[in-house]
């Protein structure tokens, strides 16, 4: 008898020896499982950020579209006045009467600086070109800078829009 309670207990010992051996094992699953989990959802926290970043940039891109047919339109419909002195905003020139000032409210230019940002540091550019008795080209370029990229040294080049159309007297 002797003979077989030592088989069973070293049976018995083999049996508990092998499972101390796996002691712990689930824990790394679990902790193992836990970094796969935070991966994914950084990466979804990640894809959450790009997707405003491109939801901010179609908003300004659509709102300079509107401000450059907007001001289009304003042309064709005074297309008697068409002139550079009138409707003209060279790089680093004044902008022309009809298109006012940031600061003059209801006008195109108060209007693209409230919609768009930083257009005070990268202003629009209206060149008008070809002008004889029937019309002029026309070229509206609407810049402006995202808020994150004004404060960055040396700051990017901006975004715009630009239009460009022939605008007939008559």
């Amino acid at each position: 008898m002797i003979s077989s309670r030592g088989f069973i207990r070293n049976r018995g010992m083999f049996a508990a020896a092998g499972g101390r051996e796996q002691a712990g094992v689930m824990l790394l699953e679990v902790l193992i499982a836990i970094l796969i989990f935070s991966i994914g959802i950084l990466a979804v926290v990640g894809m959450q950020a790009a997707a405003i970043n491109n939801v901010n940039d179609s908003k300004y891109r659509s709102e300079a579209a509107f401000l450059t047919n907007r001001l289009l339109s304003q042309m064709w419909t005074d297309a008697g006045n068409l002139t550079v002195l009138n409707y003209g905003y060279p790089l680093g020139g004044s902008a022309g009467a009809k298109l006012g000032t940031c600061t003059t409210g209801g006008t195109w230019l108060n209007n693209v600086c409230n919609l768009l940002p930083n257009t005070s540091t990268v202003p629009p550019i209206v060149t008008i070109t070809g002008v004889t008795a029937t019309g002029a080209q026309v070229t509206i370029t609407v810049r402006w800078l995202m808020p994150e990229e004004a404060a960055q040294t040396p700051q990017p080049p901006p975004h715009n829009y630009t239009v460009v159309a022939t605008v007939f007297t008559s």
